[in-house]
């Protein structure tokens, strides 16, 4: 992988809320923007959706993003072949008509991206079979 200082990946990761009978919504939004991604430069996606999360007692994934009754939490990464890959790549997709939810030609979003967690990270240490 090399050192911390010369990653050779970038992660963008993601904790949101979405209705638990919204499921297949949530797949489908996935579907359909995961290949936005894709085509600016992302490497590898994972959609998951909250099957063994456990609640705890001072914090978890469902309290992060407040979660109402009738919710689940997904949790979701972004694999970018380096940071500057990452940001060249997000630039685009911020000036990309397809990622405007304001554009009635998009699908809504399946969730409230008000609640949605983010955030870019730099790997520290990465394992591979």
């Amino acid at each position: 992988m090399g050192d911390a200082s010369t990653p050779t990946s970038y992660v963008d990761g993601f904790i949101l809320a979405a209705p638990t009978a919204g499921k297949q919504a949530f797949t489908d939004y996935a579907n359909t923007f995961d290949t936005i991604f894709m085509g600016y430069g992302a490497t590898r996606i994972i959609e998951g959706w909250g099957d063994d999360v456990p609640r705890g007692e001072r914090t978890d994934f469902f309290r992060a993003v407040q979660t109402a009754d009738g919710e689940n939490v997904a949790f979701s990464w972004v694999e970018w072949p380096d940071k500057a890959a990452r940001d060249a790549g997000m630039q685009k997709m911020m000036e990309d008509p397809r990622m405007d939810p304001a554009n009635p030609d998009n699908p809504p979003m399946p969730f409230d991206g008000k609640r949605m967690v983010y955030g870019g990270f730099t790997p520290v240490v990465m394992l591979k079979k």
